[in-house]
């Protein structure tokens, strides 16, 4: 793995990325994005996570954090990833009103058979490729990519209208969805 894509302080910020499998938009229904919003919540309650900024769209979703000191960005990214992996593909394979459901376990069953770190599924690709923000201009740039990533996917017009972001939290001064540790930038 390259060193670019390592955490080296874990009380800085990183900006992270996770994608489902092949790029399948997995995430387009509501009640999925809610399990990710779910573990988030979990890993800062209980996992030394500090959120900073969050979007989640159909099939990845980007990160602001950091860690409270004595926890590992790595640990809480390893078991976010492992717990809604299963999460989602659980919900998936229960739900009557998934039209998509033989082809989505199908697309994961594939993709988990050819990785040995698998059971049976796999969900997320493995890496989630940190990249340190330790510059205002780091943050700034991932931080209006972050938000704006539902406006160029032409889902709201404003990065504050999209529910699944933490866009409301910085330009409306409104609380989100999940808790945060707001960035000055």
């Amino acid at each position: 793995m390259s060193s670019k894509y390592k955490v080296y302080d874990d009380q800085i910020p990183v900006f992270v990325t996770s994608t489902v499998v092949a790029w399948v938009d997995a995430l387009s229904r509501e009640w999925y994005k809610e399990i990710i919003c779910a573990s988030l919540k979990h890993c800062i309650d209980q996992k030394g996570l500090r959120l900073h900024a969050w979007v989640i769209m159909s099939n990845h979703y980007h990160l602001i954090i950091s860690a409270q000191p004595g926890y590992k960005i790595g640990n809480i990214m390893r078991d976010s990833k492992k717990h809604t992996s299963k999460k989602i593909v659980a919900a998936i394979a229960q739900n009557v009103e998934e039209s998509r459901k033989k082809w989505l376990l199908n697309m994961f069953r594939f993709h988990g058979e050819n990785n040995d770190a698998n059971e049976e599924y796999q969900f997320w690709q493995e890496e989630y490729h940190p990249v340190t923000l330790d510059t205002q201009e780091k943050l700034g740039d991932r931080f209006n990519y972050l938000h704006d990533n539902p406006v160029k996917a032409g889902i709201v017009w404003l990065p504050q209208h999209y529910k699944y972001s933490s866009a409301i939290d910085y330009y409306e001064e409104k609380p989100g969805l999940l808790p945060l540790e707001k960035l000055v930038l």
